[in-house]
C-alpha cells in the first residue's frame, strides 16, 4: 500500500477562500468518479461555504470533553476505517483539544497518508513556522497555531487562493468572512490593506522558492543544463582581487532591477591551487559584503575557470554572470584572450557584463607564473625540442670557423635549458641527445662523422648532456613540488572554507557538493543489515555506498558517499578530512539534542528539590499555627472564654486558608511545569474579573477601568487567580491601583504600586519560582507567586512583564489578546 497524495491551499489571509477551493475540487473529483469523503471542514458560520458541502459524505467528528466544554475534532480512525480515495481536511495547522490522539492536525493528516489515502488541505501563510516571527512584526498578532515548513514543501502539489487586498476587504464588509459585528475592529486591525499587501507577498515569495525547488527537480531529472530564464539569478565571480567590491555592487544592482532577483557569488579555485591572485582576506570581505546585500556565497573548484564559471551558472539556472574586467596587461591579452572573453563566447543563452574597475588601469605586478606544465607548454617544448636544435645549427654553420667547440656547447646548453623551462624534463633530455648529435655531426672534429677524435671534445660533449640533464631535472622537480605546496595551498583553502561554514552553520554537503562540482553527496549512517540516509545535498542520493562514485569510510557506523565523477586521491585526502568533520558535527548535534532532551528532566528534579525544600520550611509555619489553635480548643484544662475561642478559631482558619493556597500554588506549578494544566479559553468581560479579584484582596485596592474595553481570550478562573496573585503581592507594600487600556489586537491590564519596586537588572529573575529577592518575610508563601502568575497567563496566550511605576513602585502589566 501507497502512501497517499497531499494537496494544499494556500492562502495569504483568513477569508480568501480556500475551505470553498478546496470543496470545488472535492465536488470536481466525485464527479470524477473518485470516491470524496470530508474528514473535517470548518465553515465559520459562511453562507457560500456551507452550501458546498451539500452532495458530500460528511464523517462523524470525534467528541472530547476538556474542563466542562465539549469539542469536536477530526476522528482518524473514522477516516481510515472508510477508506476513501480522498479526504477533505481543513484547517492543516490547527492544534487539537488536549486528550486527542495527535496534538496537531498536520499530524493526523501523516497518519491518513501514511493509510494510502490521498488528502487534500488548507492553511494560511501566517501558519508557517519560518514566517510565524515576520507575520507578528507585520501585523502586532501572534500565531500559536503553526506547522514546519517541510510538512506543506512535501506536499505533492500546493495551489495559491490568492485575492487583492481591497477584495478581501469588500468580502469582509459585505459580511461574508465576519459577523458584523466583527468587522469593523478586523478591518482596522488585522486587515488593514497593508497589513494584507505584505502576507499576499510572503505568501507569493513562499511559493515561488517551493516553485524554484520543483523545477531545480525537474531539471536534473531529465538532465536539462541549458539556462531557462523562469527567474532572474546573476552570478557574480569573484577572485579576491581588488575589484570584487565594484563586482558585488554592480550585480546587486542589476539584481534589484528585477522583483524577487537572486544574486549569487561564485569564486573558483584552480584544482592544483593556483589562485594566486586571491586574496583570502579580501574574499571574506566580499563575503560579508554578498550577504549584506541578501546574496549567497559560493565556492567551487576547476581546471577551466570559464567553463567551471559557466556549469555553476548554468547548475543554479542563473540569466547573468558579472566578471570584472581583465587586469592583464595589452600585450598579455593579445597572447591569450582571457577569462572575461573566453567565458562570455562560451556563454550561450546567459548574459555576461564585463564590468571595467580601477584595477583594470593599474594591473599591477603580473601573477606568478604557472608551475604546473599545460598542454600548451609542453607541446612547445617538444616543437623547440625538434625544430629549435636544427634552426640553432643552420644558425651557427656560417660562424663555424669564428666560434670553438666550447662556445657552441654553451649556445646548445642554453637552448636546452629554454626547452626545459618551457616544456619540463622530457622534451629538455631529448633536446639534450638531439643537440649531442648535431654538435658530433656539424661542429666535432672530424664533421659529417660521428667519430671524435680529440678526448676533450668528447669530455665537453658528455659534460653537455651531463649538464642539460640535471638542469632538466633541477626544472622538473621544482615544478613538481611548487605544485605540490599549491596542492596543499587550494586544499587549506577548501578545508578553511568548509571549516568556517560549520561554524556558521551552513549546509556542508552542499558545499561540498559545489566545490567538486558533484551530483549528489549523501551521509549514510548503518541501520542494522541496511544503511539509512543521515544528510544529503543534491541528488539524486546514495542509498548505500556502493552505489556511489566515490566513498569515505569514516568508522563502522558512517559512510560518506559521493556521485558525480570519480575523486582523486588528492581530493578524496580533502574529501577524507571533511568526512570526519562531518562526523564529528553529527556526534556533537546528537548530543545537543540529547542535553535539549534531558534539560526538562534536570529542570523537574531542580523543581521537585526546591518542591521538597518548601514543603518542609515554608508550609510548617501555616500548619503548626493550625494544629496549635486546633489542639488549644480540644484541650480540656483550660475553660477558654468565647472571645478566647473565637481568636483560636480565627486562627485555625487563617493558617488553613494559608495551607490551602499555597498547596493549590504548588500543585498549579507542577502541572505546568509538566505541561498538563488544564485550559478553558473563552470570552471574558475584564469588568467581572477584574472587580472580584480585587474584591478577594481587600480594601486596599482600587480599580479604574474604562467603560468600553473589549473581551479578551482567557480562562475565567485562571485569569482571577493571576490578578489576585499579583494584587495581593502589591498590597503588601502599599495600595495597589489597577487599571486597563486596548491596544491594537491586545489588552493590557495594569497592577500599579507605590512600594520599594525591583531594581531592572531582577525583573526576569522575579519571575523564577522560589525566588523573594531579599524578602525577609519567609512565612507568607513559598516564592511562587509571581512564577506561577506568568506561568498562568503565558498559558492563556498572553505576557506578564514588569515595569518601574514612575515615581516609585512596581507596575504588573498583562497582556491578553482580544476576541476577534
Amino acid at each position: 500500500m501507497g502512501r497517499g497524495r497531499l494537496r494544499i491551499y494556500l492562502g495569504a489571509a483568513p477569508g480568501v477562500g480556500k475551505t470553498y477551493a478546496m470543496l470545488g475540487e472535492g465536488h470536481r473529483a466525485l464527479a470524477r468518479g473518485r470516491d470524496v469523503v470530508v474528514g473535517f471542514v470548518e465553515t465559520h458560520g459562511r453562507r457560500r461555504t456551507a452550501e458546498q458541502l451539500d452532495g458530500l459524505e460528511i464523517l462523524p467528528r470525534q467528541h472530547l470533553r476538556h474542563r466542562d466544554a465539549e469539542f469536536t475534532e477530526l476522528d482518524v480512525d473514522a477516516v481510515i476505517a472508510r477508506r476513501p480515495k480522498v479526504a477533505l481536511i481543513d484547517e492543516l495547522a490547527h492544534t487539537n483539544v488536549p486528550g486527542s490522539r495527535n496534538a496537531k492536525r498536520w499530524q493526523d493528516v501523516e497518519e491518513i497518508l501514511g493509510s494510502g489515502i490521498d488528502v487534500i488541505s488548507t492553511v494560511n501563510v501566517q501558519h508557517l513556522d519560518s514566517l510565524n516571527d515576520v507575520v507578528e512584526q507585520i501585523t502586532g498578532v501572534p500565531q500559536r497555531e503553526t506547522v514546519p515548513d517541510e510538512v506543506v514543501r512535501r506536499a505533492d502539489q500546493i495551489e495559491l487562493v490568492d485575492m487583492s487586498p481591497e477584495a478581501l476587504r469588500r468580502r469582509m464588509a459585505h459580511g461574508n468572512v465576519y459577523e458584523p459585528e466583527n468587522v469593523d475592529a478586523a478591518l482596522s486591525n488585522y486587515f488593514r490593506v497593508g497589513n494584507l499587501t505584505a502576507l499576499r507577498e510572503l505568501a507569493l515569495l513562499w511559493l515561488a522558492g517551493k516553485v524554484d525547488e520543483q523545477l531545480d527537480r525537474y531539471r536534473a531529472d531529465h538532465g536539462i543544463s541549458g539556462t531557462w530564464e523562469a527567474r532572474e539569478r546573476v552570478v557574480v565571480a569573484l577572485t579576491g582581487g581588488p575589484e570584487g567590491d565594484t563586482l558585488v555592487r554592480r550585480a546587486a544592482r542589476i539584481a534589484a532591477r528585477s522583483k524577487g532577483a537572486d544574486l549569487l557569488a561564485v569564486h573558483v579555485t584552480r584544482a592544483d591551487g593556483l589562485s594566486s591572485s586571491a586574496d583570502l582576506a579580501s574574499l571574506t570581505r566580499q563575503r560579508a559584503l554578498v550577504e549584506s546585500l541578501g546574496g549567497t556565497y559560493h565556492q567551487v573548484v576547476g581546471d577551466d575557470i570559464p567553463r567551471a564559471l559557466l556549469d555553476f551558472a548554468r547548475g543554479v539556472n542563473a540569466t547573468q554572470l558579472v566578471l570584472g574586467a581583465s587586469r592583464r596587461s595589452r600585450f598579455a591579452q593579445i597572447l591569450a584572450r582571457g577569462v572575461g572573453l573566453t567565458t562570455a563566447a562560451l556563454s550561450g543563452s546567459i548574459d555576461v557584463h564585463l564590468v571595467t574597475h580601477e584595477a583594470t588601469h593599474h594591473p599591477g605586478r603580473p601573477p606568478a607564473s604557472r608551475a604546473v606544465l599545460t598542454r600548451r607548454r609542453r607541446t612547445a617544448g617538444w616543437a623547440m625540442a625538434l625544430l629549435a636544435m636544427p634552426l640553432l645549427t643552420l644558425a651557427l654553420l656560417p660562424f663555424q670557423s669564428d666560434l670553438t667547440l666550447p662556445s657552441q656547447i654553451l649556445l646548445f646548453l642554453l637552448m636546452v635549458v629554454g626547452v626545459a623551462l618551457v616544456g619540463g624534463m622530457w622534451p629538455a633530455l631529448t633536446a639534450a641527445v638531439f643537440g649531442f648529435a648535431l654538435l658530433n655531426w656539424f661542429f666535432t672534429p672530424p664533421v659529417h662523422t660521428l667519430t671524435i677524435h680529440a678526448p676533450e671534445n668528447l669530455l665537453a660533449l658528455v659534460i653537455f648532456v651531463l649538464v642539460a640533464a640535471m638542469v632538466s631535472t633541477v626544472v622538473d622537480l621544482a615544478a613538481r613540488r611548487t605544485r605540490e605546496a599549491a596542492r596543499s595551498s587550494a586544499e587549506a583553502e577548501v578545508l578553511s572554507t568548509l571549516a568556517g561554514q560549520m561554524l556558521r552553520g551552513e549546509p556542508l554537503l552542499e558545499r561540498l557538493r559545489e566545490i567538486y562540482g558533484l551530483t549528489s553527496v549523501t551521509l549514510l549512517e548503518r541501520a542494522g543489515e541496511s544503511w539509512r540516509i543521515v544528510s544529503m545535498a543534491g541528488g539524486p542520493p546514495c542509498t548505500d555506498p556502493g552505489s556511489g562514485d566515490t566513498d569515505v569510510v569514516i568508522d563502522d557506523d558512517l559512510v560518506l558517499a559521493v556521485r558525480g565523477r570519480l575523486l582523486d586521491a588528492a581530493d578524496r585526502r580533502v574529501l577524507e578530512a571533511f568526512a570526519a568533520e562531518a562526523a564529528v558535527a553529527l556526534r556533537h548535534q546528537r548530543l545537543r539534542e540529547e542535553a535539549e532532551a534531558a534539560r526538562p528532566l534536570a529542570e523537574a528534579d531542580k523543581m521537585r528539590t526546591a518542591l521538597l525544600a518548601a514543603v518542609s520550611h515554608d508550609l510548617r509555619t501555616p500548619l503548626a499555627s493550625a494544629m496549635a489553635a486546633v489542639e488549644s480548643l480540644r484541650s480540656t484544662e483550660i475553660d477558654w472564654s468565647p472571645a478566647d475561642r473565637r481568636e483560636l478559631l480565627a486562627t485555625a482558619d487563617e493558617s488553613l486558608v494559608k495551607l490551602h493556597r499555597l498547596v493549590e500554588n504548588l500543585l498549579d506549578m507542577s502541572r505546568l511545569q509538566a505541561g498538563v494544566l488544564g485550559l478553558s479559553l473563552q470570552h471574558v468581560s475584564l469588568e467581572e474579573i477584574v472587580p472580584k479579584a480585587a474584591a478577594d484582596v481587600g480594601d486596599k485596592v482600587k480599580v479604574d477601568l474604562p467603560a468600553d474595553l473589549p473581551e479578551v481570550m482567557a480562562d475565567p478562573i485562571l485569569l482571577e487567580r493571576v490578578l489576585v496573585n499579583l494584587m495581593g503581592n502589591g498590597v503588601r507594600y502599599s495600595p495597589v491601583l489597577v487599571t486597563a487600556s486596548s491596544h491594537g489586537s491586545s489588552v493590557e491590564i495594569r497592577i500599579i504600586d507605590r512600594g520599594p519596586g525591583i531594581p531592572p537588572e531582577a525583573h526576569d529573575r522575579v519571575f523564577l519560582p522560589f525566588q523573594r529577592l531579599g524578602d525577609r518575610d519567609n512565612h507568607t508563601g513559598v516564592g511562587l507567586g509571581l512564577a506561577l502568575s506568568r506561568g498562568l497567563t503565558e498559558a492563556m496566550g498572553g505576557t506578564l512583564v514588569p515595569e518601574e511605576t514612575p515615581g516609585g513602585g512596581l507596575t504588573m502589566i498583562v497582556s491578553l489578546e482580544i476576541v476577534s
